[in-house]
C-alpha cells in the first residue's frame, strides 16, 4: 500500500511527479486550478501577515476563507477541528507551516479513488462491454464530458458506442451525434421526444453486437421533480439490465464546479434519485471555487473519477488526489 501521508509529509519531488503523471497533464492541472489557488492563498496571506503562530484569530479567518472557497461548512469545520487538535497537541505551529498543515488535512479528507496513481482511462478488468450511465442537470457539460471521455477511451485503443438518451432536448441529441462524427464513434439515436429507455436498450444491444469495449448512455438532466427523475432513471437502468445483467456498471454524475454550492445541492438530489457510483467535476479552470471538489468528496464519499480543467479533450483528466492537492497548494 502506497504511503500517501508519508509522501505528503516530505518535500514533493516535482520531477518524480512529472514522470509519474506526464508533464503536459500536470501543467494543464496547474493552470486549471490557478484561479482557485490565487484566490485562496491571496486571502490566506493577508490573514497570516504579521503573525508568528497559529492562533484562534487565524483559525477563525481560515474558516471563513474555506467556506467562501466553497469547501462547505461541514467539511470546513472538520478541517478546522483537526488543525486545532494538532496545534494543541504539538503546542506550536508557525504560520509558515500552516499551508503544510492544511495540505495534509485536505489530503486526509479526499475520498480514496481506485488506482490513485493510475493516469490512464481504463475500464474495469474482466468487464466487456463496460456500460456507463451519465447523469446531471442541463448545462453542466454532461454531453461534452461524454464526448471527451469517448475520445480518451478511443486513444487507449478501446471501441466505444454512445446512446443519445437525453431525448427531451434536441440540442443534446445533436451535440452527441456531432461528437460521434468528430471522433469516429457510433451514436444510437431515435431523435427527440422518444423513449429514453428504448434508446438505452438499443445502444447496449448494438454495443454487444459489435463487440464494443465501452458503452456510454447520455440521460436527461431534469430536476423539476425528484419523483419523475427517479422514475425515469430507474426505467433506463432496468432497460439496460434486460440486455446486459449487472449493467450499468457505473453511474457517473457530472457536476459544474464553477457553480460552487449549487453543485453540492445537485449531488444531493441525484444521489437520492439514483445510485451514483462516481463523479465528474467540470469547468474548474474558469472558477475560484475549486474547493468544492474537497467538500463534495468529503460529504458524499463517492469517488471523484474525472475533472475538467480546460476546453481541450485532454483537459478531461482522471482525478488523482495527489496531483490535485499538489497543484492546489503549490506556490507559483
Amino acid at each position: 500500500m502506497w504511503d500517501f501521508f508519508g509522501f505528503c509529509n516530505t518535500q514533493i519531488n516535482m520531477s518524480l511527479l512529472s514522470g509519474l503523471f506526464g508533464k503536459e497533464k500536470k501543467d494543464s492541472l496547474d493552470h486549471g486550478l490557478q484561479k482557485s489557488k490565487e484566490s485562496f492563498f491571496g486571502r490566506l496571506g493577508k490573514v497570516i501577515a504579521g503573525k508568528s503562530s497559529v492562533d484562534d484569530e487565524i483559525l477563525d479567518n481560515l474558516e471563513e476563507i474555506l467556506i467562501s472557497s466553497d469547501v462547505g461548512v461541514d467539511t470546513t469545520l472538520k478541517i478546522i477541528k483537526r488543525i486545532q487538535e494538532r496545534v494543541a497537541r504539538d503546542k506550536y505551529w508557525g504560520t509558515s507551516e500552516l499551508d503544510k498543515l492544511l495540505k495534509e488535512e485536505v489530503s486526509a479528507l479526499l475520498s480514496e479513488t481506485d488506482n490513485v496513481l493510475e493516469n490512464d482511462f481504463e475500464t474495469p478488468t474482466g468487464i466487456k462491454p463496460y456500460v456507463l450511465m451519465v447523469v446531471g442537470v442541463n448545462g453542466v457539460g454532461k454531453t461534452t464530458t461524454i464526448g471527451k471521455l469517448s475520445a480518451q477511451f478511443k486513444k487507449k485503443g478501446k471501441s466505444v458506442v454512445l446512446g443519445a438518451a437525453d431525448t427531451f432536448r434536441a440540442a443534446a441529441v445533436e451535440q452527441l451525434i456531432l461528437w460521434g462524427e468528430r471522433i469516429g464513434v457510433p451514436v444510437i439515436s431515435k431523435g427527440m421526444n422518444t423513449d429514453p429507455s428504448a434508446v438505452a436498450f438499443e445502444a447496449v444491444q448494438k454495443g454487444i453486437e459489435v463487440g464494443a469495449d465501452v458503452i456510454i448512455i447520455d440521460t436527461a438532466g431534469r430536476l423539476h421533480t425528484k419523483i419523475n427523475l427517479m422514475g425515469e432513471l430507474s426505467k433506463i437502468k432496468r432497460s439496460i439490465e434486460k440486455v446486459l445483467p449487472g449493467a450499468p456498471h457505473d453511474v457517473l454524475l457530472v457536476l459544474d464546479g464553477s457553480t460552487g454550492q449549487n453543485a453540492v445541492i445537485q449531488a444531493r438530489e441525484f444521489t437520492k434519485a439514483t445510485e451514483v457510483t462516481c463523479l465528474a467535476i467540470t469547468k474548474l479552470d474558469g472558477t475560484a471555487k475549486g474547493g468544492v471538489v474537497i467538500g463534495i468528496s468529503d460529504e458524499f464519499k463517492i469517488p471523484v473519477k474525472y475533472i475538467g480543467v480546460g476546453e481541450k479533450v485532454d483537459d478531461l483528466q482522471v482525478f488523482n488526489k495527489v496531483e490535485f492537492v499538489d497543484s492546489l497548494f503549490r506556490k507559483s
